[in-house]
């Protein structure tokens, strides 16, 4: 059996610092915002490359809370990509503004930004680029526009922490930086998690009062906010995980190369090709099978019948779901994004995962696709 993803192995390499964070917690008697999560805060700044760094309780709250810390709402229009995880236009409907998604490049899963040029208007307060599978979207593009029409831009971090666009870490190449610590990330806690890194003071300052009741002093509301809040034990678990970030990250990418190499030549099946300005973490590896959905259930059959996991990245667009049926946007209305739903496939990937593996399933699906 090869999982899509197996969880365990990570704790049975770091069981001894895991154990030691859990009990340093437990024996502390403080739960919320102590020195743990002020310690990660500083740890993963200094990680990212960014002044500051603000846990909270998701990444979807992490986007959201930036919005609402930038007074972004009703009547602004956010930019965001129509190839992506629901929650990145979720946390833009939550604060009452309205996504206005752009296509992918034709090359990538990413966000265009020559389409995002063509899609500012006076409304436009945000670009919220996702880096997706785990590769870096053309920040320098998206920033250069960005700072012309005078809008923010935070980046969507979730499957991307440690990855780097010309040397610079994600999460400090826009505005502010979104981070996701779900248990199946890059670096993941054992529950929910998430952050907002950036290098402006003042919204730092403000997401620590919004996270926290609206309050900077207790029982004192300056506004109203809200209960987000990274917690002491699952600090005090990423602070380990993050000493060994770059590590299994690296084992990441010797996986996806051996993945690339063995799949070469492989008829009807695309492979994902990285561009050269980008260091990519590879939180996915995610192929295009190119027969489309029939073609793909195929391959998902045979590879489940050799014991193999493999999960779609995404099967249903944002614009596609009925939680967006009242946009009005119809089948045909984005079809780089559905095109993608209806050819990728994400094969397994993680930093446990033996080279082995990779040949075994690379053998499987040139058997199927043969």
């Amino acid at each position: 059996m090869i999982p899509f993803l197996d969880m365990k192995p990570a704790y049975a390499e770091l069981k001894t610092d895991l154990d030691g964070a859990y009990r340093r917690v437990m024996e502390s008697g403080w739960y919320v915002l102590g020195k743990e999560v002020e310690a990660f805060e500083a740890e993963y700044a200094a990680f990212c490359g960014t002044r500051h760094c603000v846990g909270v309780g998701n990444g979807l709250e992490a986007l959201e809370l930036v919005l609402r810390a930038w007074d972004i709402g009703p009547g602004d229009e956010v930019i965001v990509p129509s190839n992506t995880y629901i929650a990145t236009w979720l946390a833009v409907t939550a604060v009452g503004a309205t996504v206005v998604p752009v296509e992918p490049t034709p090359a990538g899963p990413n966000i265009d930004p020559d389409r995002i040029a063509g899609a500012l208007t006076p409304r436009t307060r945000a670009i919220m680029p996702v880096h997706l599978y785990g590769e870096p979207a053309d920040m320098e593009a998206i920033m250069t526009l960005a700072g012309r029409h005078g809008v923010k831009v935070i980046e969507d971090v979730a499957q991307a922490q440690g990855a780097r666009v010309r040397g610079r870490r994600t999460g400090a190449l826009g505005h502010a930086g979104a981070h996701s610590f779900f248990p199946t990330k890059n670096i993941g806690a054992y529950g929910d998690g998430g952050a907002v890194t950036t290098d402006d003071a003042a919204l730092a300052e403000r997401l620590r009062v919004l996270r926290n009741y609206g309050s900077r002093v207790k029982y004192v509301n300056l506004e109203r906010g809200v209960n987000s809040r990274l917690d002491e034990l699952q600090a005090a678990l990423l602070r380990v995980k993050l000493s060994r970030l770059d590590d299994w990250n690296e084992r990441r990418r010797s996986l996806a190369a051996r993945y690339t190499d063995r799949l070469a030549g492989v008829a009807g099946l695309g492979l994902p090709r990285a561009p050269q300005w980008a260091e990519p973490v590879w939180h996915l590896y995610v192929v295009r099978v190119l027969g489309g959905t029939a073609r793909r259930a195929e391959l998902i059959a045979a590879l489940e019948k050799a014991g193999i996991g493999s999960l779609i990245h995404y099967p249903i667009p944002p614009h596609l779901q009925q939680a967006y049926a009242d946009l009005g946007l119809p089948k045909g209305s984005f079809p780089l994004a559905e095109t993608l739903a209806e050819t990728v496939l994400s094969l397994p990937m993680g930093p446990h995962m033996k080279p082995e593996a990779v040949d075994e399933v690379a053998t499987a699906v040139r058997a199927a696709l043969s």
